[in-house]
């Protein structure tokens, strides 16, 4: 058993042996200098070295700032939630003119058209009514009519007032009848013609 041991140790010591005297392993610890660390890369860390404190502080008041951010948030959206429906504003309406004639002139214009009607010229009485009514037109807006306009025409025109608009749309009327169609003008044309007037151009008409 003594012979067989020293056999096999000889063999391991003999191998040993070998490992050692082989080139490609090493077993002495290799000698390793550490690259010097550069210029620039030590002036940034005694930079942050140097400003440690103040960067804690930067942080610490940025979150604050970011925290008020996030209540400021929350807060305006609990405020709009809570806030009631705003009513819809009204449509602005158009401001017209006043384009109502004088209320004295109105006055003697109907007295001179119940005079021509008290003589049977309707027609003529309703005619007085529709001229004036153009130059109240003329009056306020001047190059909103032409000479070859007709009466209908006229009361389509956009410068005209909508409180104008019935009144001359019916006096027109009959007067075209009269003058173009030849159609007879009658105590009660008359009568529709002078309350159109009326209505936009007398105190008694506008609160009507």
């Amino acid at each position: 058993m003594q012979g067989e041991a020293s056999a096999s140790y000889e063999k391991a010591a003999e191998a040993h042996a070998i490992l050692l005297n082989d080139p490609s392993f090493q077993f002495d610890r290799a000698h390793f200098d550490p690259p010097q660390t550069p210029g620039w890369l030590r002036w940034i860390g005694e930079a942050l070295q140097f400003l440690a404190p103040v960067l804690k502080w930067v942080f610490w008041i940025g979150l604050a700032l970011l925290a008020g951010l996030i209540l400021y948030a929350i807060v305006r959206e609990i405020l709009r939630l809570q806030k009631p429906d705003a009513k819809p504003d009204k449509p602005a309406t158009p401001v017209e003119a006043d384009w109502r004639p004088d209320v004295q002139a109105a006055r003697d214009l109907l007295v001179e058209a119940d005079a021509l009607a008290a003589r049977g010229q309707y027609a003529d009485a309703a005619h007085l009514l529709l001229l004036q009514s153009v130059q109240d037109i003329e009056k306020h807006q001047p190059r909103a009519l032409r000479a070859s306009l007709t009466a209908r025409e006229i009361a389509r025109l956009k410068a005209l007032p909508e409180a104008a608009r019935p009144a001359f749309e019916r006096i027109g009327r009959v007067v075209e009848r009269s003058l173009f169609g030849g159609a007879a003008v009658g105590a009660q044309d008359f009568a529709d013609c002078r309350q159109a007037y009326e209505a936009f151009a007398l105190p008694e008409g506008w609160r009507a």
